[in-house]
């Protein structure tokens, strides 16, 4: 017997686990994950987007609208909470993220100033707003590859 030829690529892999992770969201709307990997390709730190930890997520708001009870107001974005969600923010140095989503321009700040040196993301579904345009500026001046997904939904097969 010869080992299978269609497992999964590392691409795959990382996008699976970002996958998986935008799962535990409990936004009502959006639901993103990101996976953090280094050049050895080690995972380094995930993270969903979600209320900061210690915050009731049944006392805040899940609304979309504006003012005082928008989510938009405290929710944690996956990037940001896994770069805080590294154990060793040196570790991030020269690493890829995965994410489900491209990043707002406030990731996008995190992502830079952690030292994480590409973004491979699954859906662009903001690409037209101001704050996915900045995120491109911000990305394209400090040298951060920027890089769609092309890769299968992986499914498990048992015999």
């Amino acid at each position: 017997m010869s080992k299978r030829t269609d497992y999964i690529s590392w691409d795959e892999y990382f996008m699976g686990i970002a996958v998986n992770s935008a799962m535990r969201s409990k936004d009502p709307s959006t639901q993103v994950g990101a996976c953090i990997v280094n050049p050895l390709k080690k995972v380094v730190s995930i993270g969903y987007n979600g209320m900061p930890s210690g915050v009731d997520d049944d006392k805040v708001s899940w609304d979309i609208k504006d003012g005082i009870d928008s989510k938009y107001l405290y929710v944690a974005h996956a990037e940001l909470n896994a770069i805080l969600n590294a154990k060793d923010g040196s570790a991030l140095q020269n690493t890829k993220i995965y994410v489900t989503l491209f990043p707002c321009n406030e990731c996008a700040k995190a992502i830079i100033q952690s030292g994480i040196k590409e973004v491979v993301y699954a859906e662009d579904k903001y690409k037209d707003t101001l704050a996915a345009q900045a995120s491109r500026r911000l990305f394209s001046l400090a040298g951060v590859k920027m890089t769609p997904y092309v890769g299968r939904v992986p499914v498990i097969h048992y015999e």
